[in-house]
């Protein structure tokens, strides 16, 4: 991988009028580290993002395309290198403290020392991996675990991300966090967010691991903030995991989405406890049916 600073890969996308709120979603989702939008005279926005040179071209390329796919009004016109940017200026000015549900706020390392007094701080190095928590449904999530989260309660998270959620789960309480990613490239920077955090390292079980599969845990909270096919692709083994008294929190889909998961999460056995939504997205605290 390439470590030089001096240069930061940009994609450019446009999309129909009044999907400002989707391409700024779908620079969050790939793992942009910054954006630039401009309104364009015929109608219709464009964006700019920028992402980190520490992966391939390709790599970034390819986790847009893929969360565009429900998205046909968005099209990708370039993409390409950008040298010599002031990027730490910038992105301190993109990623402003962000308060988050009734106790929780959001920062990056730099704004580290000045949280607020009555806010329980979360460090994510924006740009790591998806989850930064300036995405509505990272905030979704953090909200209903920290409604249904108590003490000494074993969690985990899958698709972990930049680790956000197990973040805010051990700062909630937590004696025990699993964290899984497919993408064992987010590992370290998963890591160092932990170590940012100053969490007790020894509470967390972090590794790789594909969804549920030969997961072998149960715990009292899962968490999994990702899309809707594998939300659905695993949500039949989410009871095994949390049983009779645990609670699952979904997220990562849209609200026109909830039909789909629902359906879902019923022949799993499972039904609702609490829902949100935040803009377009919309996430879903569940149990086991008694």
């Amino acid at each position: 991988m390439d470590k030089n600073d001096n240069y930061w890969w940009y994609i450019t996308a446009s999309a129909d009028a009044g999907s400002d709120d989707v391409l700024f979603s779908l620079a969050d989702i790939s793992g942009s580290i910054g954006t630039e939008l401009q309104e364009l005279p015929e109608g219709g926005a464009r964006i700019r993002m920028y992402y980190r040179n520490s992966e391939p071209l390709s790599h970034w390329k390819k986790k847009f395309t893929d969360a565009m796919g429900d998205w046909a009004s968005v099209a990708i016109e370039d993409f390409g290198k950008i040298e010599n940017q002031p990027w730490n200026v910038a992105s301190e000015e993109a990623f402003p403290p962000l308060p988050v549900g009734k106790g929780l706020v959001v920062l990056a390392p730099w704004h580290k020392g000045k949280e607020p007094k009555d806010r329980m701080p979360l460090y994510i190095n924006p740009g790591c991996a998806f989850g930064t928590g300036y995405h509505e449904s990272t905030q979704i999530v953090l909200e209903l675990l920290e409604a249904h989260i108590k003490p000494v309660m074993t969690t985990a998270d899958i698709g972990t991300g930049s680790g956000i959620l197990t973040i805010g789960a051990l700062k909630l309480g937590a004696a025990k966090a699993y964290a899984r990613d497919i993408d064992p490239t987010v590992i370290e920077e998963v890591r160092k967010n932990f170590v940012l955090n100053e969490l007790d390292l020894s509470k967390i079980d972090l590794c790789t691991g594909d969804l549920l599969k030969d997961f072998g845990h149960t715990t009292d909270i899962l968490t999994a903030n990702i899309l809707l096919d594998p939300l659905t692709s695993m949500v039949a083994d989410v009871p095994a995991v949390i049983g009779k008294d645990g609670l699952a929190i979904f997220s990562g889909m849209l609200e026109k989405e909830r039909p789909v998961f629902m359906k879902s999460l019923s022949a799993a056995s499972m039904e609702p406890v609490q829902e949100l939504v935040k803009g377009d997205w919309w996430g879903v605290a569940a149990k086991v049916k008694a």
